[in-house]
């Protein structure tokens, strides 16, 4: 069965491109747009799609509410955002909220077109050097905040921690595998085991929770 999309969008311009690129590929398809936050959580509603791609800034309800409410219905749907990382202040806003990721929009289509059969096969579409610019932003936006109780970590084991540490520091299963001197299989268990014990959605989340439980930091 093919991937299936909606696209949520306030520029008919971005919508369009993807839709023409989509509608060449046999494994993804749009199966609806929107044009506003609001639009989208009801088109998710009624077509019940594997992806969203959710643009933040939008009129009316924006894309941060929308992932929020739609994630909340604990749905089969995942988010992956759709901003400019450089410009937009809200991106770990979204993550918090449930995305399961971002694209940039200009990266190229094929690129986007993988990002989304990416999240869509469960895994979190983060890359290491923006899950270090997340953790710099989301300090210098929370420094003069009281800080929030951690996630309790009392369940996982000493190596859990280490391995839980080194995702929140933005390494891949092929880095975390390197720095333990374990094979990368051995790195995908540990992490599924995370993703368990943690009640994580994704590694996204694994990002989040390590770093609100003390593991790790901006000058990290």
């Amino acid at each position: 069965m093919p991937v299936r999309v909606v696209l949520a969008d306030d520029q008919q311009l971005i919508r369009t491109a993807l839709r023409m690129v989509i509608a060449d590929i046999e494994d993804v398809e749009v199966v609806g747009e929107a044009a506003d936050g609001e639009e989208a959580v009801t088109r998710t509603e009624e077509l019940r799609p594997d992806v969203v791609v959710m643009d933040i800034r939008m009129p009316g309800v924006d894309g941060i509410e929308a992932t929020r409410r739609i994630t909340a219905a604990a749905g089969e749907s995942r988010i992956v955002v759709l901003t400019t990382f450089d410009d937009d202040d809200y991106v770990y806003g979204a993550l918090r909220a449930g995305a399961s990721g971002f694209l940039v929009k200009d990266m190229a289509l094929d690129d986007i077109i993988g990002a989304i059969r990416v999240v869509a096969a469960g895994d979190a579409l983060i890359a290491p050097s923006v899950t270090r610019r997340l953790i710099q932003d989301f300090t210098s936006a929370r420094s003069a905040e009281p800080p929030r109780p951690g996630r309790d970590l009392t369940a996982i084991t000493d190596r859990e921690r280490e391995v839980l540490t080194l995702v929140g520091s933005g390494l891949s299963n092929a880095e975390i595998a390197e720095r333990l001197f374990i094979s990368v299989a051995t790195a995908k268990t540990y992490l599924t085991r995370l993703l368990s014990k943690l009640d994580a959605r994704d590694r996204v989340q694994l990002v989040i929770i390590a770093y609100e439980a003390g593991l790790v930091s901006a000058r990290r």
